[in-house]
């Protein structure tokens, strides 16, 4: 019987494509039935916070090889440009994800993008939050010893002040990972309160053209 019924299925969305109307009818059905719930929100943000966690892993990488090379200007340099690209890209990411998703699935609001860049902040975040952890935990030892000199040259600490920063030290990675994830979230929130808005104020003062614009007639 469940064969019976699947082959009455088939035939009947074959006898629809095959109909005059029955293209743009099975594309109609097709748009009703992609609803954003949970699981698409979750899958989209995903996919948006493996874009964005790559982004930000590519140009810290790059940055911390600027900083390996020990030339002050290519340092200096790479910290500018590399977090201007970062800061662009990821506000230019945010909003075509959105309205990718606004576009793709019906009856979007305003929320369920909130909500999408909010998902995308938090596994993009721990991605970078992760990357950052490990970079501090492959610096070298001279390296370490260094910054470590730089930070009690900075604070009016004696030797004792010394052995506290290094304690300190060794809960650098832990530190670290928590605060960046906790950044990236917060930021990506603030980002996509903003840019929620602003799309679907686009969309309501008709800023948007409508899907079927650049469609050529059919014959």
């Amino acid at each position: 019987m469940h064969y019976n019924l699947c082959l009455c299925i088939d035939y009947a969305f074959n006898s629809l494509r095959l109909s005059p109307g029955g293209p743009k009818i099975l594309l109609s059905l097709q748009d009703m039935m992609k609803k954003l719930d949970n699981n698409a929100l979750w899958n989209e943000a995903a996919k948006a916070g493996a874009y964005l966690g790559a982004v930000c892993i590519t140009c810290l990488t790059l940055r911390e090889l600027a900083h390996a090379s020990g030339i002050e200007f290519l340092k200096t340099a790479a910290d500018v440009i590399l977090w201007t690209v970062q800061f662009l890209s990821c506000i230019l990411l945010v909003k075509d994800v959105m309205i990718s998703v606004r576009d793709r699935y019906e009856g979007v609001k305003m929320a369920d993008t909130f909500r999408l860049g909010r998902r995308a902040a938090l596994l993009s975040g721990l991605l970078l939050a992760s990357a950052q952890t490990l970079f501090i935990l492959r610096m070298p030892e001279a390296d370490m010893n260094a910054y470590i000199d730089a930070l009690t040259a900075a604070l009016p600490v004696g030797s004792a002040g010394r052995e506290q920063v290094e304690e300190a030290m060794d809960n650098l990675p832990v530190l670290t990972f928590f605060s960046q994830w906790i950044y990236c979230y917060l930021y990506g929130t603030g980002l996509s309160a903003v840019m929620s808005r602003y799309i679907f104020l686009q969309k309501l003062f008709g800023m948007v053209p409508p899907k079927d614009e650049n469609k050529p007639d059919e014959q």
